[in-house]
Order: structure tokens, then C-alpha cells, then sequence
């Protein structure tokens, strides 16, 4: 990201964060009519903490990781629990609208009480739930295991497995001792094909490469396939392509390969992140040129980060996209935002003949925590159909 880049990024999320936490302040602290000494030392804490966010995000890449880790684990774990705090504050905001409408709230001690309640009521549900927020996110990786019919499948291919990994986002607060775990699942599974649908990780290959390096030992009897995310794209694209390659895995970008054995094959497409374009370094989304040239009697599986290709996947015969992107919104109820920007927020569904597959992401980006959701490995198997 260039420096101006970066600044605007570092104003953008200041002006979100002070609102946020002037929000949480006024209804947590200041409404409540808490004696002074609580409302100001919740006006200092939420200012100290707000403060961090941007300052963490920014610095993140620049400092060592054995200096920003111990702050990323603070600053995202707050941010989580913010964003929580924020949504149950503002049912009690709704909930207060009503009652002031029905002309319940008109007595000073009656408006004082229900402060009090939203206020308490609120945070002790907040915490509650970003504690199993985060004991979810650092919880073993679940086995999601999605059977797929394909028309095209050639019948000896009953079985054929491709396990997907997505959304990993090595970075400040996961590590090479993530990635082992995982890489010790992924191959108890046996697959015939591995992929990673991009967001592999949020940081330079000299800050993570060490980290990301235990992807060598993934097994697969087709091999190991990539395409890039946007993450990618902030991170150094190129030096990163050139790292998972130096690790055995195939990157494909805007292209295919046919794996399988004889007649008994499938093509495996994969296009560059949905972004690209806009972000520099010659690379696009090109799903026509993937495609170009391949046995249409066989079926293709693309390999696409943002569930956003799937419309045009459809359009092109593709029979099974493979997804990401969008972790399930991680942490509920982000994911009606996320549906606001993307096709499908998670799962399996069916865009006219197209089948497509999003999953809610293999590690968490920003916050270690998931409400609703799990960090998933999909072994995803297909059948003729």
C-alpha cells in the first residue's frame, strides 16, 4: 500500500473509530448517569482504546512482530468486542425509541433506569459473548464436508475430493504453529486436490515467510493450487507468488490445469482476486481467458477469492466455483453487512447451472473471533449428477 494510500486509510478508520467510541461512551457511561469518577475513567479507557486501533493498523507491518503481536492481541480482541457492544447498544437505542414513543420514558428516573439497564445489560451480554467469540476463533479447525453433483463428472471420479482452505490471514496474531495444525488436518484427509482461494496472509514474505513456510508439507495426489486475494495485494503480490510457488503450490492466475488420470479428468481453473484491477501490479480478474481453450466435455471447478465471479462463472458453464472472501461475517451479525457487498455470504447454493461453494474462512482476519461462524477446512466431494 503507497504511503498516501495508507494515510487515507489511517483518517478513514480515526473518523470510524471516534465515532464508535463516543457512541459506546455516551450510552455505556455518560446516559446512564453514572457517578463521575465511572463516567470519566470509561471516557479515558475508551479513548485509550480507541486510539490504539488505528495506531496498531498502521504500524502493524512496519514494526517487528514480536512487538505488535502483544498489542494486536489486545487491540483486535477490543475491536471485536466493540463492534459487538455497538450492536447491542443500538437494539437498546431502538428499544428506547419505541418506548419514548409510546410515552414510557418521560419521567426523568424511568429514562435513568432504562439507561442503566441498556447500559448493563449490554455489557455483560457483550463480554459474555466476545469470550465465546474468541474461544471459538481459537478452537480446532471444524471438517466441513460438502458433496457436490457435477454433470460433466466422468463416473470413475465418484469420490473425487478437493479440500478448500481460504481466508487463513497469517499475520500478527496467527502463526507458523497455526499453520502446522492446519497442514496436520488437511492431510488426514486424503485429498486428491488441495486449494487455497487466496488470503493466505496480511504481511511482507520477510515479516511471515517463516510462518507461512510449514504450506510445503500439504499432500494431495493432484497437488496444491493457489490463487491470490486481496490481502495479497497489500501485502507484496509478487514476492508472495514467488514464495508459495518455492513451496510446491501452483499458483493459477487467469488459467487452467487438468488433473485426474486418462479419461477420468477435470479442469481446474483460477483467476486473479476480484480487486486486482484496482490494485496495481498488472493483474486483473480474467475468467474468458481462463477458460480459453479447455475440453468443455469436462467439468471445471474455479477457483475464485470473491463470491462476486460467480454470476460471470455462470454465465460461462463453469460447474463448481470455490469461494471465500467473505468468512460467513465472522462475527454475527456482520454478515447482513457483508451481504450488501457480496452475492452469498456462505454455504452452498445454485446460480442457475452453476454450483458454488463460500466458505466462511479457514483462519479470522482483525479480530480473533467468531460469533456464529467456525474456522473451517471443506472437503469438498463430488459426484456425478
Amino acid at each position: 500500500m503507497r504511503l498516501w494510500q495508507l494515510a487515507l486509510f489511517a483518517v478513514a478508520i480515526s473518523l470510524v473509530v471516534f465515532g464508535l467510541h463516543h457512541f459506546l461512551w455516551a450510552r455505556l457511561f455518560r446516559d446512564p448517569l453514572w457517578p463521575a469518577p465511572w463516567t470519566r475513567g470509561g471516557a479515558v479507557l475508551l479513548m485509550s482504546l480507541g486510539l490504539a486501533i488505528p495506531v496498531t493498523m498502521v504500524f502493524s507491518r512496519a514494526l517487528p512482530r514480536a512487538i505488535v503481536t502483544p498489542f494486536a492481541w489486545i487491540v483486535f480482541v477490543w475491536m471485536g468486542t466493540a463492534f459487538l457492544l455497538f450492536s447491542l447498544l443500538l437494539l437498546g437505542e431502538l428499544a428506547g425509541v419505541a418506548l419514548s414513543a409510546a410515552g414510557m420514558l418521560r419521567d426523568p428516573a424511568r429514562r435513568q433506569f432504562f439507561a442503566r439497564a441498556v447500559a448493563l445489560g449490554a455489557g455483560g451480554v457483550g463480554l459474555l459473548a466476545s469470550a465465546l467469540a474468541v474461544h471459538t476463533a481459537l478452537a480446532r479447525l471444524v471438517v466441513r464436508t460438502v458433496r457436490v453433483p457435477l454433470a460433466k463428472l466422468h463416473p470413475s471420479m465418484e469420490g473425487f475430493t478437493v479440500v478448500q482452505l481460504t481466508d487463513i490471514h497469517v499475520g500478527p496474531t496467527i502463526d507458523r504453529a497455526f499453520i502446522e495444525a492446519m497442514v496436520a488436518q488437511v492431510n488426514e484427509l486424503d485429498a486428491d486436490v488441495v486449494v487455497i482461494t487466496g488470503d493466505l496472509v496480511d504481511g511482507s514474505v520477510d515479516a511471515l515467510g517463516h510462518h507461512v513456510a510449514p504450506i510445503a508439507g500439504l499432500r494431495a495426489k493432484h497437488g496444491v493450487f493457489f490463487v491470490t486475494g486481496n490481502h495479497e495485494y497489500y501485502s507484496g503480490v509478487d514476492a508472495w507468488i514467488a514464495e508459495v510457488q518455492r513451496h510446491g503450490v501452483r499458483v493459477l492466475r487467469n488459467e487452467h490445469v487438468t488433473v485426474g488420470e486418462g479419461d477420468a479428468r477435470i479442469d481446474l481453473a483460477g483467476v486473479d482476486d476480484w480487486s486486482a484491477h484496482r490494485l496495481g501490479h498488472g493483474h486483473g480478474a480474467d475468467l474468458p481467458r481462463a477458460l480459453a481453450g479447455r475440453d468443455t466435455s469436462r467439468e471445471v471447478i474455479l477457483l475464485a477469492h470473491q463470491p462476486k465471479a460467480v454470476a460471470e462463472a455462470a454465465s460461462l458453464g463453469v460447474g463448481l466455483v470455490l469461494s471465500g472472501h467473505t468468512h460467513g461475517g465472522q462475527i454475527w451479525p456482520f454478515s447482513y453487512l457483508v451481504a450488501l457487498d457480496q452475492p452469498i455470504v456462505g454455504g452452498l447454493h445454485r446460480v442457475k447451472d452453476t454450483w458454488a461453494y463460500v466458505s466462511e474462512g479457514t483462519g479470522y482476519w482483525g479480530p480473533p473471533m467468531r460469533l456464529r461462524t467456525h474456522g473451517e477446512i471443506t472437503r469438498v466431494v463430488l459426484s456425478r449428477g
